[in-house]
């Protein structure tokens, strides 16, 4: 009996060390209740959500941008056509004049009043008013305006320091980055949206000259001049237009990049006018088929066909044939990519280039200019772009000049077409030699083209050829 009580007693304490020692050496040593390391573990997981919530909360970058996002209220006035039968059975009389109220949306950018908003907002406004998001009224003056980009500039006069948005940088934007739209659709006033980057550098005209930010965020009649901010309620994009059968919000949305809106307020401040850059060559953009005629190598690049003479490209080396793969380190595709970087430049900026040549990659640096020096030539017409101040002097909008005529073919209409203005091809209005190229060089070797010119006597003439 005494041995089994010996052996029962030896097993209890080698039970109670080997336990103990598991205890001592192989638990973790927290003394910490069941409900206390429970509390702690949700803790720590709530906290991670809760991360994730704030990455996403929006609430501060709405605040800040609704005070800064005005109502534009465009008044305009329009003299109805007389009907000499609505005049004899009705008793109508045209020649009365109507008033016509337009609504739309701006953003402050400077603590004095200048507002930034879309020239189509403002355009023909005999009378512009702006209503703060406190609902205070202020007349509002038209500093300047550049139709191409839709962009206008806007001053009222406030006694008080106003609230405004400061730019950031549109070229640092991510496709799928979170974004807010703020405007006044459909005369809601204040209304914000959230949405994500759907794409860059979006064309949406057949000249290529624009290149917008297009958005998923919800953007209605009214919204046009409202502001596209980032998470941290910075100015990216000024809301311009939707892609709509329906005149209504669809699922796009585009923005005008708050880098070239910001270039387009610098210059009408400072020179008033836009100053633009080119670079002084002509070309088309690569695919696969064109690589095949062209036996070059790559399907991606703008292929130069043409330089301009005395242009920052042709005194950079530059030669035709050249293909341009990027500039200022930025990939480039199509004609809008080279766009969307000039649009942010003046004439004499400095510009790198990467250009593959045959199977060489060549840096260059060119300098641009404006393009009224630049001289286009395509199947033996010469063109040349207008200064603002001759657009002002005809009393027009757009148009290039064509300053000479050297195919043989149209040698019949040189008298007519040289010293012209050309005013469209195929019913596209032709701002800019370059919008000339780009329809020109979209068309078949056997297209024809139908002109509109004002020749020298002032006279609209229609050519065929």
């Amino acid at each position: 009996m005494n041995k089994f009580t010996s052996i029962l007693l030896v097993s209890l304490l080698s039970g109670a060390i080997t336990l103990g020692g598991y205890k001592l050496f192989f638990e973790p040593r927290e003394n910490n209740t069941p409900n206390e390391i429970f509390s702690r573990n949700t803790s720590h997981s709530l906290d991670k959500q809760n991360l994730s919530l704030t990455s996403m909360d929006f609430t501060d970058a709405a605040e800040n941008t609704v005070h800064a996002v005005v109502h534009v209220k465009n008044l305009s006035y329009r003299t109805t056509p007389s009907n000499p039968l609505l005049e004899f059975f009705y008793g109508y009389k045209g020649g009365q004049t109507q008033a016509q109220i337009g609504m739309g949306s701006g953003v402050i950018i400077s603590e004095d009043g200048y507002i930034v908003t879309n020239n189509h907002v403002i355009a023909n406004a005999s009378e512009l008013e702006v209503t703060l998001n406190n609902n205070q009224t202020y007349n509002a003056k038209l500093i300047g305006t550049d139709t191409e980009m839709d962009i206008a500039l806007l001053k009222i006069d406030s006694p008080k320091k106003l609230p405004y948005l400061v730019f950031g940088d549109s070229d640092g934007i991510r496709l799928g980055e979170w974004v807010l739209a703020v405007g006044n659709p459909y005369n809601l006033t204040s209304t914000v949206t959230a949405g994500i980057i759907s794409a860059k550098a979006r064309n949406l005209t057949k000249s290529g000259i624009q290149s917008f930010i297009q958005t998923d965020a919800v953007v209605n009649p009214g919204n046009s001049g409202g502001a596209l901010v980032n998470s941290r309620g910075e100015l990216i994009g000024i809301n311009t237009m939707i892609s709509s059968t329906t005149g209504s919000y669809v699922g796009y949305s585009f923005a005008v990049p708050s880098n070239v809106t910001r270039k387009i307020i610098e210059d009408i401040l400072e020179f008033g006018n836009v100053q633009q850059g080119v670079l002084g060559i002509q070309g088309i953009e690569l695919n696969n088929m064109l690589a095949e005629e062209l036996k070059v190598k790559t399907h991606q690049g703008f292929y130069i066909q043409n330089i301009t003479k005395n242009s920052g490209a042709e005194k950079a080396g530059i030669l035709q044939g050249d293909i341009i793969k990027k500039i200022n380190d930025r990939t480039i595709n199509t004609f809008v990519d080279i766009k969307s970087i000039l649009n942010t430049k003046r004439p004499q900026d400095i510009v790198n280039l990467q250009i593959l040549r045959g199977t060489d990659e060549i840096d260059f640096k060119v300098a641009l200019i404006k393009p009224e020096n630049a001289i286009f030539n395509f199947n033996g017409f010469e063109l040349e772009d207008l200064s603002t101040e001759e657009l002002t002097n005809l009393n027009l909008n757009y148009g290039v000049r064509i300053k000479k005529v050297t195919n043989k073919n149209y040698l019949a209409y040189q008298k007519e077409l040289e010293g012209s203005i050309l005013l469209t091809i195929n019913k596209n209005k032709i701002n800019n030699t370059q919008i000339a190229n780009k329809i020109l060089d979209n068309s078949s070797s056997t297209s024809r083209f139908r002109l509109e010119v004002l020749n020298t006597q002032g006279e609209l003439i229609r050519i065929l050829l």
